[in-house]
Formats: structure tokens, C-alpha cells, sequence
């Protein structure tokens, strides 16, 4: 959840997908919002998969708030968000950065004044070069190591809190050897076949 650091009128309070919970409701009522405040004024979704939407109808019910996604997966999306755009986000701006490999429609959203990017599942830490990344997953990695990325927040698990632009330039690298791995597989599967 982004409120602003005062919670001031211009401030957009944001949530960042739903989740599947229902019961979050609970959580963001217990929040200062500060005065005058919907407590939840706009939701980024960042993909369509169920653990991060199931709780949209809920969540519209409660607070009404604006939904913002890359599609129309869901009933009741009001935005459609695409590569570049750019919205108010909690005091600051924040830019929608196409970020396939998990899914067609991920997204992530870069707070280049905060140097922090939500990615949902998008798998911006590669470690392995067994996956065979697809070329869109690859630009958009090469399109994240030129931010200055301090801070990455995953759909699921711990924030990567430190040396994440050394981590993001591994996993390009890690990426592109993936794909050239996967390539070559591919034209030695083609030679087998056509010698056989």
C-alpha cells in the first residue's frame, strides 16, 4: 500500500494487486489514511493471475477505489495501463514497465523518485540459464537495468533491499544465455532431424 509520506489531499493512496483474501479489508481499515482520505483511491494490478485479483470484487465493494491493469482480465477494470505510462502514486510518479515472463499482461511499477519497483511475479531475478527466456522478457530486463533501481517488491516473499542493479545485470546476462542455450538446442534438434 503507497499513502505518501504526509497522507496529504494530493496524495494517491494505491494498492498494488489485491491478493485472493478477502480479509485484507480488515488490514486497510486499520490504516491512517489521513483526513479526508479514501483509504484505498486507486489498485494496480499487475497481472491477471487469481492470487493477486481474487479480492477485486471485495475490495471495490469497500472502498471503491480506481482499477488499473495491462487488460481486461478482470470485471470492473476502469484503466487500461500500457509500456511507459505514468500515474500519481502515493506523493510521487510512478511508470508502468511492460515486464512479460510470468504472464503476457505482468507489469511492474518504477518510483523513479524512491528508486523502488513493485514487479508482482515477474521473474526479474534470474539465477539459472535453464528457462529459455522469450526475446520481450529479455528487453524488458535490459529496460529495467538502465533505472536506478534501489528497492524491488515481489507479489510474494522478501524485498530485495540491496544490490539489487548488480542483481537485475545478472539476470539479463542469465537471460541471454538462457535464450542462446535455447537456440542452440534448437537449430541442433533441426540438424538431427534433417540429417535423420
Amino acid at each position: 500500500m503507497i499513502l505518501g509520506e504526509w497522507k496529504r489531499l494530493e496524495d494517491v493512496t494505491t494498492l498494488i494487486d489485491v491478493g485472493s483474501d478477502p480479509s485484507i479489508i480488515n488490514a486497510i481499515n486499520k490504516l491512517e489514511t489521513g483526513i479526508g482520505k479514501k483509504r484505498v483511491e486507486q489498485v494496480i494490478l499487475t497481472h491477471c493471475h487469481s492470487d493477486h485479483t481474487a479480492a477485486l470484487p471485495a475490495v471495490r465493494k469497500a472502498f471503491n477505489p480506481e482499477i488499473f491493469a495491462s487488460s481486461a482480465f478482470a470485471d470492473g477494470v476502469d484503466h487500461i495501463l500500457k509500456n511507459g505510462d505514468r500515474l500519481r502514486v502515493g506523493e510521487c510518479m510512478g511508470e508502468i514497465i511492460h515486464t512479460p515472463g510470468h504472464s503476457s499482461d505482468s507489469i511492474s511499477l518504477y518510483i523513479e523518485e524512491v528508486g523502488i519497483l513493485f514487479v508482482g511475479d515477474a521473474p526479474v531475478i534470474v539465477r539459472t540459464i535453464d528457462n529459455g527466456y522469450e526475446d520481450d522478457y529479455v528487453e524488458a530486463l535490459k529496460e529495467l537495468s538502465r533505472r536506478k533501481i534501489r528497492k524491488i517488491y515481489f507479489g510474494h516473499g522478501e524485498p530485495l533491499l540491496q544490490d539489487t542493479q548488480a542483481a537485475i545485470l545478472e539476470s539479463l546476462m542469465n537471460a541471454r544465455k538462457s535464450r542462446t542455450s535455447r537456440n542452440r538446442l534448437a537449430v541442433n534438434r533441426s540438424s538431427q532431424e534433417s540429417s535423420g
